[in-house]
Formats: C-alpha cells, structure tokens, sequence
C-alpha cells in the first residue's frame, strides 16, 4: 500500500534529478505507538537508481535509515558527509535537515531501509528551500 505521503517522496526523488530514473519509494508498514499517544513508527524501503539524489529536505521524525544494498552519501545540515555500504546505518533527528542522499554509483542501484517515529498522519518528507 502506498500512502499519498509515500507517493510525494517518490515524487520529490523523482524531481531531484533531470537524467536519472526516479527512486521508488515502498511503504512496508505503519504502526500507532501504544505508549506514545500522537505517534507512528513508519516503515519505508527507498530503492535509488543509479546516479539519483535527493532534494533538501528534512521528515521531522525520528528516522532511522539501514543500508540493504549499493553505496550512498548522507549528511545532515552541520554534520559531515557519510559514505554508507551495505549493513552501514545512518540516524536523522526531527531537527535534521538532510542536505545530502544520493547513491554513488552511475551504474548500480542502492536499496536502503528506513524506519520513521513520526507524528500521526504527519508526511513523511518536507522539502527544504
């Protein structure tokens, strides 16, 4: 099931990047959390083709992000750019703003798990200007 949410950050990937093909972007589970009234733990997988970036954006969540496959660049706004493989992990805060997500690769995809504690209904990504 994907989510409107789901569809604007596959929407945004996809707008990221003139030449390259647009990321997909699976919605693979939603949860309320019990003892956190207001809150959902989200679970998302991001397949980046070849060569795609992300645009600016922050997902006021909690996002915890685990790299299945490929090599990608992240950073957050006053941190240092990370060079992620497979079984390598990243954290961004509600905070946050990712100012760098792009696979590194122009020819091999990169697949990555990303698990969000975000407000109910909120989206999942808000671009930043």
């Amino acid at each position: 099931m994907k989510s409107r949410a789901v569809w604007l950050l596959s929407l945004l990937f996809a707008s990221s990047t003139a030449a390259a093909e647009e990321a997909t972007v699976t919605s693979l589970m939603s949860k309320d959390l019990e003892l956190v009234p207001g809150k959902e733990l989200t679970m998302i997988m991001v397949e980046y083709p070849p060569g795609n970036v992300d645009p600016v954006h922050t997902h006021n969540a909690q996002a915890l992000v685990y790299v299945l496959e490929g090599s990608v660049v992240m950073q957050v706004k006053g941190g240092e750019p990370v060079t992620l493989t497979p079984g390598g992990t990243f954290y961004e805060g509600p905070k946050d703003v990712h100012v760098v997500g792009k696979n590194v690769s122009q020819k091999v995809p990169a697949k990555l798990l990303v698990v969000l504690v975000k407000d109910k209904g909120a989206p999942i990504l808000m671009p930043v200007k």
